[in-house]
């Protein structure tokens, strides 16, 4: 017998065995892809009035000494507002020398990293360990750091959370085909 008659066939078999002893199949779904977990955040766009469909994807673009671009820009007037994408918690507040005023949230299950940077001031009053939602206001889009003077924007990136996590040491994921609500301000 051909394997390709066969597979259905014990596949069958199986099933009516389970159904004849009273047993029933395990229909519990599996676990989570990242995929799936990431399109349930229903991720907002980042950046006060901005659509998805004005978003380019500047994910692995070229950059400057070889190294590939792995986040999303997103343009827009220096001051706009910059709303966290998801709901979650601030790890961190501060400032480097490529991204200038950074945040950097996680997801409220630690599995991803958000990180917001070339902003031109933060939101007075945030705190590291303060929980965030959705929508909510967190800072303006700016230039600082390594961004041209004569392009403001929020580079934002996303990232899986690193082993023990450590949040400033996980993969970049492409966050462009998870955002799916416009930017709009709680």
């Amino acid at each position: 017998m051909r394997l390709r008659t066969l597979l259905p066939t014990l596949a069958l078999a199986a099933a009516s065995l389970s159904a004849c002893a009273g047993g029933r199949a395990d229909t519990r779904p599996g676990p989570m892809t990242e995929a799936e977990y990431l399109r349930g955040r229903d991720l907002m766009v980042p950046v006060q009035g901005v659509r998805r469909t004005q978003l380019r994807d500047t994910y692995n673009a070229p950059r400057s000494g070889g190294r590939a671009h792995l986040a999303l820009d997103i343009l827009a007037p220096r001051g706009t507002r910059v709303l966290s994408a998801d709901d979650g918690v601030i790890l961190r507040i501060t400032r480097n020398e490529l991204g200038g005023k950074v945040i950097y949230i996680a997801d409220p299950e630690r599995r991803f990293v958000y990180y917001y940077a070339h902003l031109d001031e933060w939101k007075y009053g945030l705190a590291e360990g303060q929980r965030v939602k959705r929508g909510q206001l967190i800072g303006s889009v700016g230039t600082t750091g390594n961004a041209p003077a004569d392009t403001p924007h929020l580079h934002f990136q996303l990232m899986r959370m690193g082993a023990n996590g450590r949040w400033w040491d996980g993969a970049p994921v492409n966050p462009l085909p998870y955002l799916r609500r416009e930017g709009k301000e709680r």
